[in-house]
């Protein structure tokens, strides 16, 4: 539109980069948003930007908490340069050549998603995914790791709670609930405070020794995890030192032993050192060796990085055989990583916050859903963070929101290798103008695989990988 000044012709530059934050529809316990209020309006005061929000009625930021601070609170996203999600955006709703930034949960070639990166690519969609937004040594700089381990620390004594009341053995977790019926984080910790001091008060007689617990890596997922249970009455050993724990007569604290690589895998040769480098690099040449730990145990926490490169560290033979022997301690596994058939092969579904178990009996190697039987809970829920939405929403908007004017004001219309964006931004465009960026020409195989890519669209004329329908390289 042209405006008149003194007589002369003055024509409007472009509008405000817009950002459009989509409702979450994947989960009716979805209440995350990736970006709250407070941040919006600080986006919008310094750096120019309009905010679209779609309405939600089960946000834990109500619409009215958006609008305050000027946010257009409407379903049309249409106007938005850039669109951030949390979860997956359902396959009919993604717009044509949007930006898109989200957990996508394709980059390990995940079969079940592979339909929404075909998508992506048929509709010439920029995909950005949190997941990838990673420093030069490829740590991620926008998480919800931590709120998953708190979450899931939380969910787990709640069980542990309850299957030892089954057993006759009252206890003071049987107090706490899970992370979802509380507040917020602060709420949850005051509860498991108050249990930490009936612990320290009245003691815990269990009929197997001590109370273990163990965490495996020392990453987000295992710090949330971790600053939870800190706050019960503990005592930290080392796993070599677990042997020993069992002959001693505490009954005041929790042990506390932390896993790390080292314990979880050994050389396949005999004598050789466990060196991490060649683990992350050659870990075929590596066997689990972690059944040696689990006789002592009485909760795993799970919570390190895992793809089926490498040794499962829990497998359904080592807990039978476990069984078999008489070693029946553990009593629950907190799978905060809820890899399906993963580093613990007991976790064979994913559940949900209300329905947050399952039992795997040993003996019959049967599961059964819910609380109640013979063997160990597993606690698979895959969407943990969820279940502390405030907390997580704000720390995840705080680690988000540097990186938003940059992503809002980028013209996706360049080539990837002239898009003008931080290096962890870039690193994370897994796909750009119907095509995978080269980081990402990997997932061709995953797409053929299955049956979503023809053979002929896999291969330039000189051999190099290409896009779905592409006529140039990346």
């Amino acid at each position: 539109m042209d405006q008149k000044l003194a007589g002369e012709t003055v024509t409007e530059g472009p509008g405000p980069a817009m950002v459009g934050i989509r409702l979450e529809d994947k989960s009716v316990w979805e209440r995350r948003v990736p970006l709250v209020p407070a941040d919006i309006d600080e986006l919008q005061a310094g750096h120019g930007l309009g905010v679209v929000v779609q309405p939600s009625e089960n946000r834990i930021y109500p619409d009215t908490t958006f609008s305050e601070v000027g946010a257009t609170v409407q379903m049309d996203l249409s106007a938005a340069d850039v669109i951030f999600a949390v979860k997956e955006v359902p396959i009919p709703l993604l717009l044509d050549g949007k930006t898109y930034c989200f957990f996508a949960h394709v980059i390990k070639g995940q079969r079940y998603n592979m339909p929404l990166l075909r998508t992506l690519l048929d509709k010439g969609i920029t995909l950005i995914d949190y997941e990838r937004i990673t420093d030069a040594q490829g740590h991620r700089l926008v998480k919800f790791g931590l709120e998953a381990g708190q979450a899931g620390m939380i969910d787990s004594l709640y069980v542990l709670g309850r299957r030892l009341l089954m057993e006759g053995v009252p206890n003071p977790f049987s107090q706490i609930k899970q992370a979802y019926t509380y507040r917020d984080l602060a709420h949850a910790e005051q509860v498991i405070t108050e249990a930490g001091q009936s612990l320290k008060s009245s003691g815990l007689n269990l009929p197997d020794g001590p109370l273990v617990v163990g965490f495996t890596g020392r990453g987000s997922v295992s710090q949330g995890a971790q600053e939870v249970f800190d706050l019960l009455p503990h005592e930290i050993v080392e796993p070599a030192d677990l042997p020993a724990v069992m002959d001693r007569k505490v009954r005041d604290r929790i042990f506390k032993v932390v896993f790390d690589k080292r314990h979880l895998a050994r050389p396949i040769e005999a004598g050789r050192p466990f060196v991490e480098t060649e683990y992350h690099q050659h870990p075929e040449r590596f066997e689990a060796r972690f059944q040696e730990y689990l006789p002592y145990l009485t909760v795993l926490m799970n919570g390190i990085f895992w793809t089926e490169d490498y040794p499962k560290f829990v497998t359904k033979v080592d807990v039978q055989k476990q069984w078999l022997d008489g070693h029946r301690r553990l009593r629950v596994i907190g799978d905060v990583t809820c890899d399906i058939d993963g580093a613990v092969e007991l976790t064979y579904k994913p559940t949900q916050p209300d329905q947050p178990t399952y039992i795997y009996d040993p003996e019959t190697d049967a599961f059964v859903d819910g609380l109640i039987g013979s063997g160990i809970a597993v606690l698979a829920v895959d969407n943990l963070p969820c279940e502390l939405s405030r907390d997580a929403s704000d720390n995840f908007s705080r680690s988000l929101r540097d990186f938003v004017p940059a992503i809002a004001k980028a013209d996706y219309s360049q080539p990837f290798d002239e898009l003008e964006l931080p290096k962890a931004v870039l690193r994370a465009i897994i796909t750009h103008r119907g095509k995978l960026t080269p980081e990402y020409r990997y997932l061709h195989e995953a797409l053929a695989s299955a049956g979503l890519m023809p053979a002929k669209e896999l291969l330039d004329k000189d051999g190099s990988s290409r896009g779905a329908g592409s006529k140039d390289g990346p």
